[in-house]
């Protein structure tokens, strides 16, 4: 008889809330002054096309050019969405077109965050006792000869 143990992970929260910009002051300012380098730059961190951000800024004018208005801008929302999947965190599709629509600066700093958060790596230390060689006592033996 074979038993098959299934281990789901908890969901847990977001680093750090969604306006912590105290928590990454570097990352906030970035954000602020640049944004779309901004947005770039973390795109790229996560891994995905750092051009990828661009759509959302050319996007919206295209498509009402065509008649299509958009609410939620579509990679802020699929990379928020994307983070919290890859990385297990609560949340709700609703809850992300919400932060996305509201404040979308904010969002993309709170995904900055969590990314980099969860890309250190624990640091493991080892230790092993140091062995030190001792020089073995020889005798010297001297023997001359008349």
């Amino acid at each position: 008889m074979t038993t098959v143990v299934v281990q789901t992970s908890q969901k847990s929260g977001w680093n750090t809330e969604l306006c912590d910009c105290c928590q990454d002051m570097n990352s906030c300012c970035y954000g602020f002054w640049c944004f779309p380098c901004f947005t770039c730059t973390t795109t790229g961190e996560f891994g995905e096309s750092t051009c990828l951000p661009l759509v959302d800024m050319f996007g919206p004018g295209i498509m009402a050019a065509f008649g299509v208005p958009l609410c939620a801008p579509p990679v802020s929302l699929g990379m928020r969405v994307a983070v919290r999947y890859k990385y297990n965190i609560r949340g709700s599709i609703c809850n992300d077109i919400m932060v996305t629509c509201c404040c979308v600066w904010c969002s993309w700093c709170q995904m900055s965050r969590e990314i980099k958060a969860r890309k250190q790596s624990p640091t493991v230390v080892t230790t092993q006792p140091v062995i030190q060689t001792i020089p073995m006592a020889t005798t010297t033996h001297i023997i001359s000869t008349q």
